[in-house]
């Protein structure tokens, strides 16, 4: 049997870095879905979907309104489970990731290692290639899809935090920014990003699974690390740019191909995170320890070969004021005795 035109494989080589060409299988499926090639593919606004200013702001005001809007609407209902659901989510968000981060990879991997990272980040020829609009494209695309992330949260009643919910507007936004405006250094965050998706979807389908992951602080550590090596990037070909149009006498590098709206946008949004997720960091993971915090421990450890029978009955005990037992006993605040007889410790004690 002769084998299909869009399998390729061998021994790996630079331009087949994964032994196997992903480019021809994925231009095979695109091409079935589409009806067209992925070479003829253009981002046309007003022809492609989602490629118009207005589309963007429409669907993001939609969602704004659609979470807030459904945080309040479950405000009097029970939480949903939704952890089948859940799990589908993330799974398709960790394969999709990971399949977009090795497409990236091989397109990118021959142009570094011939031409250099100037070359791939400020050259069309190098970072704009009819390849890494359609990735570019297929990426901006997914921030569509994790919008659903705060879908689930506010149906299960979690906390819509500024962070989160800035967050993935906010990326939707720059990813469109940056297609517009043809910013030949846009794989750098993307592919960095893409990277951080792969372990944070599996992170939260794992945990969707009840496998308990040690890990998890570690993802914002990367996410933060992201962004600094980011904004590098972003910065030095933004400042090369400007420098070699506006101001030639200033050391310059030379002109870096994109709009010069779509370089403040990245720089903008960008810096925006970094500073948001260092200071989710400090508050979550750096809190001190309060002083009533080694108390309340130890008088649970203490409890911690009874059997407690309520919730309410641990803070009686760690508060010494009166509460209601079990079966509406009426515990007296002096007494320190419980309905079935325990005496229980007083708060000095």
């Amino acid at each position: 049997m002769a084998q299909p035109d869009w399998l390729e494989y061998g021994v790996p080589t630079l331009d087949r870095p994964f032994g196997i060409a992903l480019w021809p299988i994925f231009s095979e499926a695109f091409e079935t879905l589409r009806g067209y090639s992925p070479e003829e593919f253009r981002f046309v606004p007003g022809k492609t979907p989602m490629a118009t200013m207005a589309e963007t702001a429409l669907f993001l005001i939609s969602y704004y309104v659609i979470i807030f809007g459904g945080r309040e609407f479950m405000k009097d209902k029970q939480p949903l489970k939704l952890n089948g659901l859940f799990k589908i989510h993330n799974f398709y968000l960790t394969a999709i990731s990971g399949v977009l981060l090795l497409l990236f990879l091989e397109q990118l991997i021959p142009t570094l290692t011939r031409n250099g990272v100037f070359y791939a980040i400020c050259h069309y020829n190098g970072g704009w290639t009819q390849p890494l609009v359609v990735l570019y494209y297929l990426n901006y695309l997914t921030k569509y899809l994790e919008l659903l992330d705060t879908v689930f949260l506010f149906l299960k009643k979690k906390p819509l935090t500024f962070l989160h919910t800035y967050h993935h507007g906010a990326t939707a936004l720059l990813c469109y920014t940056q297609l517009l405006g043809h910013t030949a250094v846009s794989w750098v965050p993307i592919t960095l990003n893409l990277t951080v998706h792969v372990v944070m979807y599996w992170y939260y389908f794992q945990s969707a699974r009840g496998i308990k992951i040690w890990w998890k602080k570690y993802i914002t550590m990367l996410q933060i690390i992201q962004f600094v090596i980011d904004l590098g990037f972003i910065y030095f070909a933004s400042y090369t740019y400007f420098s070699a149009r506006y101001f030639p006498w200033l050391p310059t590098a030379g002109i870096c191909a994109g709009e010069e709206f779509a370089a403040f946008a990245g720089m903008g949004i960008i810096t925006s995170y970094l500073f948001l997720f260092i200071g989710f960091y400090i508050s979550t993971y750096k809190k001190p320890v309060k002083k009533g915090r080694g108390r309340a421990t130890s008088a649970l450890v203490e409890m911690k070969d009874e059997q407690v029978p309520d919730v309410r009955e641990v803070r009686r005990r760690l508060s010494g004021t009166a509460d209601t037992g079990l079966n509406g006993y009426s515990t007296g605040k002096d007494s320190g005795n419980t309905p079935n007889g325990r005496v229980t410790r007083s708060r000095k004690a």
